[in-house]
C-alpha cells in the first residue's frame, strides 16, 4: 500500500521532478535505451559496412544485397516480431513483481526459435524462383539467390537470440545486450573484410563471404546469450528451468499478442520489400542509389528501434504496476529524444549528403560514381523528411505495443499495406514506374502510419490494456 501511495504521489501533476529526472523521464529512458540504441546502431553499422564492402567489390553485388537481404528479413519478421514481443511480457511480469513467470516466457520463446531453424532451410530451393519472378538482370539474380540461400542458415539463430535477449531488455538490464550485439557486429565486420576481398580463398569471395559472415555473427549471439543465461537459470529465481511454474494459458497469450505484433512487422517490412523489388526494375543506377538511400536512412531508423524497445519496456513495466500515467511520461520522454535525433539527422541528410556518400565513392572511379551520386542526393531529400515521421511512428507504436494494444496496430498495418500494395500494382499495370514516384508513395505511407498511431495514443484506450494474467 505504501509503495502504491509513493508511486501515485511521484507521478502526480504537482511532481517537482523535471522531465529529465522524474520517473520514466528522459534520464531513466536513456539509461535503459542507450545500450539498446548502441546495439541496434551496430546492426545499422554492420549493414552499412557490409554493403560498402560489396560496393567496392562490385556494384552488382551491392545491388543484389538489398532485395535479397530484404526478402530474407521479410521472412524473419513474423517470428522475430513474435519473439521480440516477449519483451512486453517480461516487462509487465517484472512490474507486477512476478519474476517466477519470466523464465517460462523466455523458455517458450527459445523453443519457438528452435522450431524455426529447420523451417528456414525449406526456403532455400525457392530462392531461384522468387528472384526470377522479380525480373532483375540475370547477373544480379545469380547473386541474389546465393546471398539469400546462405543467409537462410542463420535465420533461425536470429529468432532464438531475439527471444533470449528479452530476458534482459524486459527487465531493463540492457548493457549486457549491448555487449552481445556489438560483439556480433565486430565479428561480422572483421569476417566481411577477410571474406569479401578473397583473403580466405576465392570460394568465400564477394557476396558469398558477406552472407557467411552475417550467418556466423547470428550464431555467435545465440552462444553468447546461452552463456549469460546459464547463471540465472541455475539460480532458479526466474524459473528458467522449472516447467512446473508455467502459468496456465501463457503459451496461448504469447501467440495471441506476439502473432499480432509479428504480423504487423511482416506487413510493413514486406510492403517495403515489394517496393525495393520495383526499384530493381528501373535499372542498376536507380537500384544502387535507392540501396544507398535506404542504407543511410538506417543510420536514423535502426537506433530508433532501440529507443522504441526502451519505451516499450518502461510502458510495459508501468502497465504491470497499474500506473498508466507514468507509462505516458515514458512516451513523451521518447518523443523528445526521437524528434531531436531524427530531426538532426534529417538536416544533415539535406545539407551535407556527400558526407554520407564519401565512403562509397572511395570504391569507384569518380566518373562512374557521379550518376549514382546525383540520384542518391536527390533521394536523400526524401529521406530527410521520411526519417522524422518514421521516428514519430516508432514512438507511438512502441507505446501501444508495450501496453498490449497490438490488435489495433495489426489492423492498421493490414489496411495501409493493402493501400500501398495497390498503388504498386497500379504502377506496374500502367508501366509508370519512376523512382521519385515510389519514394513519394513510401513517404506518404509512413506519414499516415504515424498520424494514425498517434491518434490512437491520444484516445487513451491503450491504458486499459495488458498481456499478463491478472491473477
Amino acid at each position: 500500500m505504501l509503495d502504491t501511495l509513493e508511486r501515485t504521489d511521484s507521478s502526480s501533476p504537482t511532481d517537482e521532478h523535471s522531465w529529465w529526472s522524474r520517473p520514466c523521464g528522459i534520464r531513466e529512458l536513456l539509461w535503459i535505451a542507450l545500450p539498446l540504441i548502441a546495439s541496434t546502431a551496430s546492426w545499422s553499422m554492420t549493414s552499412f559496412v557490409d554493403r560498402m564492402f560489396l560496393f567496392w567489390y562490385s556494384p552488382e553485388s551491392m545491388a543484389a544485397a538489398l532485395p535479397a537481404g530484404m526478402l530474407h528479413f521479410t521472412l524473419l519478421c513474423f517470428p522475430i516480431g513474435l519473439a521480440s514481443y516477449l519483451n512486453t511480457f517480461v516487462a509487465q511480469y517484472d512490474g507486477a513483481g512476478r519474476p517466477e513467470q519470466i523464465g517460462a516466457v523466455i523458455r517458450k520463446g527459445v523453443q519457438f526459435g528452435a522450431v524455426m531453424v529447420p523451417l528456414y532451410f525449406l526456403t532455400i530451393p525457392l530462392a531461384a524462383w522468387a528472384f526470377q519472378m522479380v525480373g532483375h538482370a540475370p547477373e544480379v539474380q545469380v547473386l541474389e539467390v546465393r546471398y539469400f540461400q546462405i543467409l537462410s542458415f542463420g535465420a533461425g539463430a536470429s529468432v532464438v537470440s531475439a527471444a533470449m535477449s528479452c530476458f534482459f531488455t524486459g527487465r531493463g538490464k540492457t548493457t549486457l545486450v549491448m555487449f552481445v550485439e556489438i560483439g556480433s557486429c565486430v565479428l561480422n565486420v572483421v569476417l566481411d573484410g577477410l571474406f569479401v576481398f578473397g583473403f580466405c580463398g576465392e570460394w568465400l569471395e564477394g557476396i558469398t563471404g558477406a552472407a557467411v559472415a552475417t550467418t556466423a555473427s547470428q550464431w555467435f549471439k545465440v552462444i553468447a546469450y546461452f552463456i549469460l543465461l546459464w547463471k540465472p537459470a541455475r539460480g532458479g529465481e526466474f524459473g528458467l528451468l522449472d516447467w512446473s511454474r508455467d502459468e496456465p494459458g501463457l503459451l496461448g497469450r504469447i501467440f495471441r499478442y506476439g502473432s499480432a505484433s509479428g504480423f504487423q512487422v511482416l506487413l510493413e517490412v514486406g510492403t517495403f520489400t515489394g517496393f525495393t523489388f520495383l526499384m530493381g526494375r528501373m535499372g542498376l543506377t536507380a537500384m544502387t542509389a535507392s540501396t544507398l538511400a535506404v542504407d543511410i536512412n538506417a543510420l536514423t531508423f535502426v537506433p530508433m528501434i532501440g529507443l522504441g524497445t526502451g519505451i516499450a519496456t518502461l510502458v510495459g513495466r508501468e502497465i504491470g504496476h497499474a500506473d498508466p500515467r507514468r507509462a505516458a511520461t515514458a512516451t513523451w520522454s521518447g518523443l523528445v529524444i526521437a524528434v531531436l535525433y531524427a530531426g538532426t539527422m534529417g538536416m544533415t541528410y539535406f545539407l551535407v549528403p556527400d558526407f554520407f556518400l564519401a565512403a562509397h565513392a572511395m570504391g569507384m572511379e569518380p566518373t562512374e560514381f557521379e550518376e549514382i551520386r546525383v540520384l542518391s542526393i536527390f533521394l536523400l531529400r526524401f529521406v530527410a523528411f521520411f526519417c522524422v515521421f518514421d521516428a514519430l511512428n516508432v514512438v507511438a507504436v512502441s507505446t501501444l505495443k508495450g501496453a498490449g494494444d497490438v490488435r489495433f496496430i495489426m489492423t492498421v498495418g493490414i489496411v495501409f499495406s493493402l493501400i500501398l500494395a495497390s498503388v504498386g500494382f497500379a504502377f506496374l499495370s500502367l508501366g509508370q514506374i519512376h523512382v521519385a514516384g515510389l519514394w513519394v508513395v513510401m513517404t506518404s505511407w509512413v506519414i499516415l502510419l504515424a498520424i494514425t498511431h498517434w491518434v490512437r495514443f491520444f484516445t487513451g484506450q491503450w491504458r486499459q490494456k495488458n498481456v499478463i494474467d491478472p491473477a
